[in-house]
């Protein structure tokens, strides 16, 4: 099989705390973006790879050199409408079955084994899905005081992850009609679910974290060292 690999990175990453993207943060060696892009720039599956970055972002330019194969496009104000662009610039490229992965480019720490179990997975699925991981905490949901207002049953509740996967024609047909009636899905899955889909959970590893905080650069530095120790 192949697949197409879009990556939203034009946030801003005002909760990050820091000068720059969170996205552009240097971790173990690399930045947080090419951490991200790792385990598809390796795979021969990947039939190419877009990036929507924001319109003012004066940082990729010094990372293009390293990623040459790597296509970038304008993204948006939302999430969806860097998708949808990045998907826009495939359309001469992609044919309408063709599987799309789409991957934050917040997340550095994705394994090759969870990149391989989502796409053999959902290699014959009809909808397509998206990696997650089952919720192991206990949950509480708050009051307007912020006290406890009652715990929440956990049981058949899932953390999203990406790589989310879907079919290039059913995606962009549902960020499109999204974007039309001004919603905007916090992932693709949901846009898909708008469709009236039901797109699979595919059970992946808590360690595929997303850098949201400084703090979560030290586990991400953590978990890729472990990583190298592993295979040494």
């Amino acid at each position: 099989m192949r697949y197409w690999l879009v990556m939203p990175a034009a946030g801003t990453g005002r909760r990050f705390g820091q000068s720059i993207p969170k996205q552009y943060a240097a971790l173990h060696g690399r930045t947080v973006l090419e951490w991200a892009l790792a385990p598809f720039a390796s795979d021969p599956r990947c039939a190419g790879i877009t990036i929507a970055i924001a319109t003012d972002d004066t940082r990729w330019a010094r990372l293009s050199d390293r990623l040459p194969a790597v296509t970038v496009t304008p993204g948006g104000a939302e999430r969806s409408e860097s998708v949808r662009n990045a998907l826009a610039v495939l359309a001469r490229r992609a044919s309408a079955n063709d599987w799309v992965l789409v991957h934050d480019a917040a997340r550095p720490c994705l394994s090759n084994e969870d990149r391989d179990r989502l796409l053999t997975e959902l290699a014959a699925h009809a909808v397509g899905g998206l990696l997650a991981a089952p919720v192991s905490d206990t949950l509480k949901q708050a009051d307007a005081g912020q006290a406890v207002g009652k715990t929440v049953d956990r049981s058949g509740l899932w953390r999203a992850q990406t790589p989310q996967m879907f079919r290039y024609a059913r995606l962009l047909e549902a960020l499109e009609q999204a974007i039309a009636g001004r919603r905007f899905p916090s992932d693709e899955a949901q846009a898909m679910e708008w469709l009236g889909e039901h797109p699979r959970l595919v059970e992946g590893s808590a360690q595929n974290i997303k850098v949201t905080s400084g703090a979560d650069l030290a586990v991400a530095a953590a978990i890729l060292r472990g990583r190298e120790g592993t295979s040494a």
